[in-house]
């Protein structure tokens, strides 16, 4: 195999090609580093921690495909994963998912100890994330704590502490993250229930629709208390109102359960996290 074929398999191993991932992890981090930082933050913090979540998306990736691959070639959207089709070895994975932790954990060097403590534990959250599918009920809630970490991070890194406001940021990703993992789960869930793996929409059953909308409901629930603790104005609750009208958009596509709907629901979250980032970001440049 060439240089240039074995690159190409490492950009789809890391899911370079498909940017969604990059984009879920990348919204919440934002609004922790730019409600941390008072809306003007550091150029070189919104630097580590963009690159950083590129690079920790990425690994996830790596360590998700070589947990899953006795299973992905059961799947037929994801029998031609670079390591189920035999094209990587699963070793050879690991030493990409070990390059990309380490490579993020140099970034975070200028940073102070607590950062540097919080992200030990935010490798162990991504890289454990893949196998909690097998026993755990509802894996997606540890998705969302795994994918919104940034937040605590973001604040620790420019208060050197992690106040009450950033675990609730926290808690609201952590519903987001279940409303448009279950509408994915929703796509896969006829292979999860045939492979014994866990899944938000095989707990949630018949009631899986009503399930994204509260978890939806929720996190905008939780998005306007803080609002409301910080005194954030009009354009702030604007970005909410638009998350609001996103998300029942997503109830148009996902209340028939139809797959390709439900994965187009799920790929359109990236418009919900952007709202919410929207109405942060106007708040404080109208200040």
């Amino acid at each position: 195999m060439n240089l240039a074929t074995r690159l190409q398999l490492y950009f789809q191993l890391m899911r370079l090609n498909r940017p969604i991932g990059i984009l879920l992890l990348l919204w919440p981090t934002l609004w922790g580093v730019w409600i941390a930082g008072n809306g003007h933050p550091a150029w070189g913090i919104v630097a580590i921690f963009v690159l950083g979540t590129v690079l920790m998306r990425s690994a996830g990736c790596v360590i998700n495909d070589y947990a899953d691959r006795d299973f992905d070639k059961y799947v037929k959207r994801t029998q031609e994963r670079p390591i189920t089709s035999g094209k990587l070895a699963p070793v050879e994975a690991l030493w990409v998912a070990a390059t990309l932790a380490i490579v993020s954990l140099l970034l975070i060097i200028p940073l102070n100890m607590l950062t540097k403590l919080l992200s030990v534990l935010a490798v162990f959250l991504a890289s454990s994330y893949p196998f909690t599918k097998r026993f755990l009920a509802i894996p997606q809630a540890y998705l969302g704590i795994a994918f919104g970490f940034g937040i605590p991070m973001a604040f620790a890194a420019q208060l050197n502490a992690v106040p009450a406001v950033a675990w609730w940021l926290l808690l609201a990703n952590i519903f987001w993250c279940i409303a448009y993992d279950t509408e994915y789960a929703m796509v896969d869930r006829d292979d999860d229930i045939n492979l014994g793996i866990h899944s938000s929409a095989l707990l949630f059953g018949q009631y899986d629709v009503a399930a994204v909308m509260i978890c939806y409901t929720l996190a905008l629930a939780i998005f306007a208390s803080i609002g409301n603790t910080l005194n954030l104005g009009m354009f702030y609750y604007l970005g909410l109102l638009a998350a609001a009208g996103i998300a029942a958009y997503h109830y148009t596509l996902i209340r028939n359960r139809q797959r390709e709907a439900c994965f187009k629901a799920f790929l359109h979250n990236n418009w919900f996290g952007a709202a919410v980032f929207a109405g942060i970001f106007l708040v404080y440049l109208t200040q």
